[in-house]
């Protein structure tokens, strides 16, 4: 028996897709745009999750699954974007 959050959010992917779309491809741009371009290991610790996110959105992938890689990838970038503010 899945919990209503979830089936509410499998009938309303199409905004739900939209949405963590643009947060997590902005997130993941900005804290590249903070300094992991200039760091190859920091630069795959990102674009991994981001990469893997935006592929579940496209392969259609169950939205537990999606909602799991999308909190996944914002919290390593918020990580980041925290270590590059204060570096």
């Amino acid at each position: 028996m899945e919990a209503k959050n979830v089936t509410e959010s499998e009938f309303n992917r199409f905004g739900l897709i939209a949405a963590i779309l643009t947060i997590v491809g902005c997130m993941g741009g900005f804290a590249v745009g903070l300094g992991a371009i200039e760091s190859t290991i920091a630069l795959i610790i990102i674009v991994i999750p981001t990469m893997l996110t935006l592929s579940l959105l496209l392969a259609v992938a169950p939205m537990k699954w999606i909602f799991n890689a999308a909190g996944a990838c914002l919290a390593i970038d918020a990580m980041f974007i925290v270590y590059y503010l204060l570096n």
